[in-house]
């Protein structure tokens, strides 16, 4: 399995932290935020890592990075001019993917959950991360019934469907490529993952696995210094 860390966007979310460097490299504790998505994958034994990032910060990313060899890994490097939906990024990756199955993950998601077996024994189809939270109608969130067997995914709902949100961690086989070819940009403009998710559960090939410890989408100055709260607590128990 192949990785790809999705790290561009410009974070005005967090301006003016995000004036001078990208979002994916201000600290959280005591490492660059991107190095808790890419242990993720690596604790998951992906070694080939493609990170697509934005253009202003591409030389930040391969300042701090490297080849991937200080990580034991391999890293290549993608531009996205111009962010377009998360499910853009495996239009982007098509050279590096190469027909094989791949994990996504986006730079700004944290987690305190171990998913390397998960990850070391994916087969096919997709796999997504859910987790509950108080503010569904911001997410694309996740109906399932008592087996965890997805009923139904709706981006940003107007109306309650689930209280369960899907988080930033996918995992697909090598026809994801396909589908995300296949998909129309929504009334935002943009390639859904919702809707990439929606073709597998049509299919019949769509897990769902249930995020339990702490999940972080340290995208804003709340959920950054929560991110540094959770990595805190957590190194003061080891």
């Amino acid at each position: 399995m192949k990785g790809i860390i999705l790290s561009g966007g410009s974070g005005t979310r967090l301006y003016p932290l995000t004036k001078v460097t990208s979002k994916q490299l201000l600290p959280v504790y005591d490492k660059p935020m991107i190095n808790y998505p890419l242990q993720t994958l690596l604790s998951g034994g992906i070694t080939d890592i493609l990170i697509i990032v934005a253009p202003d910060h591409a030389g930040d990313y391969l300042k701090y990075l490297g080849s991937g060899k200080d990580f034991g890994a391999k890293f290549t490097y993608e531009i996205q001019d111009k962010p377009e939906g998360l499910a853009q990024a495996f239009l982007i990756a098509e050279s590096f993917m190469d027909k094989e199955p791949v994990a996504l993950i986006l730079g700004d998601n944290i987690y305190e959950d171990d998913f390397s077996e998960i990850i070391k024994n994916f087969k096919s189809g997709a796999q997504i991360f859910v987790k509950e939270v108080p503010d569904p109608e911001r997410f694309g969130v996740v109906r399932f019934d008592e087996q965890m067997k997805a009923l139904e995914i709706v981006e940003k709902p107007q109306e309650f469907v689930s209280k369960y949100a899907q988080t930033g961690l996918y995992l697909y086989d090598h026809t994801v490529l396909d589908k995300a070819k296949s998909l129309k940009p929504s009334s935002r403009g943009e390639l859904e993952i919702t809707d990439l998710n929606n073709l597998y559960l049509k299919e019949g090939n769509l897990k769902v696995g249930l995020v339990k410890g702490e999940w972080v989408d340290a995208g804003t100055i709340d959920a950054l210094y929560k991110a540094n709260e959770m990595i805190y607590k957590k190194k003061q128990k080891k």
